[in-house]
């Protein structure tokens, strides 16, 4: 069960932040809406292609209740939804952006540390 972020604990700063992203897929949603322009949720599922639907309708709307993204409900039929980083999502581009570069690093010297 998800645990809130209170700002008035007195819990360590990574702790916070790990209950915010933490996990497998929080971090990926997050990387993939990196980008100015919304995306659907099948664009997301997609992209994320081994998250069952329920996994992603739930990592989706945690991060709506923190505030991370914003789900954008267009009034057609059948209803469009798309998501965005929020503001306080697009604080986090730059931690993303170096997990992307350690990753990329580590990928690229992690058959060299094997020799």
């Amino acid at each position: 069960m998800k645990q809130h972020v209170n700002a008035s604990d007195d819990r360590c700063p990574v702790e916070a932040s790990i209950n915010l992203i933490g996990g497998k897929w929080k971090i990926l949603i997050l990387y993939h809406l990196i980008s100015d322009k919304s995306r659907r949720f099948n664009e997301l599922q997609k992209t994320l292609s081994t998250i069952t639907h329920r996994t992603l309708t739930r990592q989706l709307r945690e991060l709506e209740e923190d505030r991370l993204i914003r789900r954008i409900i267009h009034p057609e039929v059948p209803p469009k939804v798309e998501y965005m980083l929020t503001d306080t999502g697009k604080s986090l581009v730059p931690i993303l952006m170096q997990l992307q570069n350690w990753g990329t690093n580590y990928l690229q010297n992690s058959d060299v540390d094997q020799a």
